[in-house]
């Protein structure tokens, strides 16, 4: 997880030349810029507002993104980018093939700046054989001498919020001053996307007009980052007996096992979108709920970064670093003295800092989000 490696080191037109930054002055200017980006889709959300310093910071150029393929419906409704390259990689002999295809991809695009955004050997070495002149990141992985612009992670990009590593990635390599505005945050949703997630809705809810909230009941890390299912259950009934609302639970196809067990566990039931949507369907639908709540992960981001009522519930991990971003948020977190461990189960067995938290301060907490909006 990009996540991981990070910690190891511890809907405006962004291309309109009114609003650029003034950029370091790379000589020659790119013409051509190649970023690749991260692996999960919590850090994509948390990347973007370097990729939008980028485009503020060469509005000329042509900007594309290389990105795995289940994560480039992210991008589905962003107008100001100009190509997004999706790629997948297979085992074994298959991958060896694949690897090559995609150098030969960047290749023939003939970009003249390759700027990395994961710390990974493997990115380094693909924007190296693919013949990019000036390739940006930080080093890493031992990398290093893969790269042309290059910098140490500086105290600013490992102590608070995440979203700063990446900005500080980009000031510090030279690509750009990479100045941040209150829309960065925001993420784009791609229009066709939203109609179907709107029919979808339409085809599956039982109580139109009523208010419907999204939850995510997993997260990709581990159990130490899991709200228990029957409190998700009986948060679901909380919901339907204070507002008559209903829930959509929301998540990977590996989620929805995990979705399921959820609305077993309640008395009202739920709708499951697990496992339906891509990413982009993903932002679409979680655009048209009242509210989101659920565990640190990437869906989290996604509500937190659409501006939606976002209400975060964290265990393991620690919301100062990687809590949601965006104008509506609120994070539920006891600080136990164990707390954040960053482990990915819990070494004592009980999970308090889960458990503890109550599904009426988490409906308490929704609620009072949507009627302050």
């Amino acid at each position: 997880m990009e996540s991981e490696n990070i910690r190891r080191h511890e809907a405006l037109d962004s291309r309109s030349p009114a609003q650029s930054a003034p950029a370091v002055m790379l000589e020659p200017p790119p013409g051509r810029i190649l970023v690749k980006e991260v692996n999960w889709l919590g850090d994509l959300v948390m990347s973007t507002p370097a990729l939008r310093a980028i485009r503020r910071a060469w509005p000329g150029a042509h900007l594309a993104v290389l990105i795995k393929r289940e994560l480039a419906s992210f991008f589905d409704g962003a107008r100001w980018l100009d190509e997004v390259i999706p790629y997948s990689v297979g085992r074994g002999l298959s991958g060896f093939f694949d690897r090559r295809r995609i150098v030969g991809e960047i290749r023939s695009r003939r970009f003249d700046l390759g700027v990395l955004f994961p710390n990974s050997f493997e990115s380094a070495l693909w924007i190296a054989m693919a013949g990019i002149r000036r390739r940006a990141g930080f080093v890493a992985d031992a990398r290093g001498a893969m790269l042309t612009l290059k910098a140490s992670p500086p105290p600013e990009a490992v102590t608070g919020h995440q979203v700063n590593y990446w900005l500080a990635m980009v000031r510090a390599t030279g690509v750009c001053v990479a100045d941040t505005r209150a829309d960065d945050f925001a993420i784009d949703v791609h229009g066709p996307h939203r109609e179907r997630m709107s029919e979808w809705l339409a085809a599956s809810r039982k109580r139109p007009g009523r208010p419907v909230f999204a939850i995510a009941p997993a997260a990709a890390y581990g159990p130490a980052k899991e709200w228990p299912a029957d409190s998700y259950g009986a948060l679901i009934d909380l919901l339907a007996r204070r507002e008559d609302a209903e829930v959509v639970l929301v998540g990977a196809s590996s989620e929805r096992a995990k979705c399921e067990e959820v609305a077993a566990a309640s008395k009202s039931g739920a709708m499951i979108a697990a496992g339906h949507t891509n990413v982009g369907e993903l932002i679409a639908l979680l655009s048209l709920c009242d509210g989101f709540i659920g565990n640190d992960s990437g869906s989290m981001h996604l509500a937190g970064a659409l501006g939606i009522p976002t209400v975060a519930i964290f265990g393991s991990t620690n919301p100062a670093r990687t809590g949601p971003l965006g104008p509506k948020t609120r994070v539920i977190y006891r600080k136990l003295e164990c707390s954040p461990c960053l482990a990915r189960t819990c070494r004592f067995g009980h999970y308090n800092c889960l458990t503890q938290i109550e599904p009426a301060e988490i409906a308490d907490a929704i609620l009072a989000m949507r009627a302050s909006r």
